[in-house]
This record gives structure tokens, sequence and C-alpha cells, in this order.
């Protein structure tokens, strides 16, 4: 009998050891998430950057998430930019990131860092082809800004299962040319509903993918002011966010 209570007793406070080792061993994904906005531009700037802004900034606070908004490429050194657990090219345009910028993005990917790319992100970065397979595509050009359909293709994603299929609505409707073919598309732009289209049948307009260990996504919807107040758009860029962060 005292043999059993000797081994109950130990049992017991073994137990409430691991517990309390548990409850003081930090865990990472309890640490808060941080996303960085960035919206250098170099050629063409969008009148609707300071409204996506505000739109990101609204639904990372939602989310609990920490966000930092910048035009300066200076933050892509290896000491700052691993704070972030996301990357946002807000309407970016041009040559927005020197050599050595580059290097340290890149290295940001490959330690599992992720990626979120917003309209004119396809229109940046033309001399890297690193950046081409990131954000899955350049821009080639647009017809004049009219309605049309979009089919959703993944109306399970997180950013996608909310929206009308199709979901019809005014917009600048990017052209593409060098597109990544190892993405998930997600939308298509359906060119029988509009004038200009040249992708053909397969036209992608929003896509997703792993990318070196880490996450990418990318929606060529936000020309407009206005479309940063769209209930079905604002929600397509939070399921973006939440899927590039896990909290799909």
């Amino acid at each position: 009998m005292r043999a059993l209570l000797i081994l109950t007793f130990f049992s017991f406070s073994l137990l409430v050891f691991i517990q309390c080792a548990n409850k003081e061993k930090p865990r990472q994904n309890q640490l808060p998430k941080k996303a960085l906005v960035f919206t250098k531009t170099a050629e063409f700037r969008h009148e609707s950057i300071e409204a996506g802004v505000f739109a990101v900034e609204t639904i990372c606070k939602d989310l609990k998430i920490m966000i930092d908004h910048t035009e300066d490429a200076a933050v892509f050194s290896a000491g700052n930019l691993n704070q972030y657990d996301l990357i946002i090219f807000l309407s970016t345009t041009g040559d927005i990131l020197d050599s050595t910028q580059q290097v340290v993005f890149e290295q940001y990917m490959k330690n599992g860092g992720n990626f979120m790319g917003i309209h004119s992100a396809t229109d940046t970065e033309y001399d890297w082809p690193w950046y081409n397979q990131l954000v899955g595509a350049y821009f080639a050009n647009h017809p004049a800004i009219q309605e049309a359909s979009i089919v959703v293709r993944d109306s399970n994603h997180i950013s996608c299962k909310h929206l009308p299929n199709p979901w019809v609505r005014k917009g600048e409707w990017y052209n593409f040319k060098n597109i990544n073919t190892d993405v998930d598309v997600l939308l298509t732009v359906d060119e029988s509903s509009y004038e200009g289209g040249t992708n053909g049948e397969n036209h992608p307009y929003s896509w997703c993918h792993e990318f070196e260990k880490g996450r990418a996504f990318y929606t060529a919807c936000g020309h407009t002011i206005e479309s940063f107040s769209e209930p079905e758009f604002v929600q397509h860029l939070r399921g973006g966010i939440q899927w590039c962060l896990g909290l799909d």
C-alpha cells in the first residue's frame, strides 16, 4: 500500500510539472502575426493606393494582425524583414528593389515567409525572373475599364467561397504574359463578357501557390478607389491574407 501511495504521489507530481512546463514554454504560433504593406511605385501610380492601404489595415486590425506600411525599400534588409509573417505588394509598379534587396526578399521566402500581390504587383520587377515565378505572371496590357464576369474556379478557397458565380463587376481587366503554370487558379475572367481580352478561354485573374517554403497569393482586382469599399472584394482580400498566414 505504501509503495502504491508513493508511486501515485510521484506520478501526480510529474504530471503537474509537465503541465507547468508546457504553460511556461513560449509557442511561436501564439505570437501575434505581423504584415508589411509595401506600396512603392517607380512607374504608374494608382489613385486607389491609399484606399487599399486603409482596407488592408482594417482587415488586419479585425484579424488581430500587426501591420506596418511603407514605401521605403530600405526595409528589405535581412535584419528587418524577418519580423514579418506576410509581405503585401499593393499596386507596386516598376523596378522597386535593388539587387541586394532582391536577394534579401528571396531569402525571406526561402525561410518560410509569405507574399501577397494586389493589382499592379504584376506590373513590377520585369527583369527579375524569380519575382515572375513568385507573383505568378506579368502585366501585358488592358482594355478600357468596363463591366465583366468573373468565374469562380475554386469555390472552396477561403478567398472565394463567399463570391457569387459568376461575379459581375466593373474593373480594369489585365491581360497577362509569362504566366506561371504551376499556380492554382482561383478566379478567371470570361473574355466573352467584355471587349479586349487576349488570354483566351482560361484567363486567370486570381491565383495562389506554395512557393519556396511559404505561400503566395495574387489578385488582379483593385484598380479603382471604389473597389476597396466593395464587400465582396474586401472579403476576397481578407481570405487571401488568411490563406497566406495559414489562418484558413
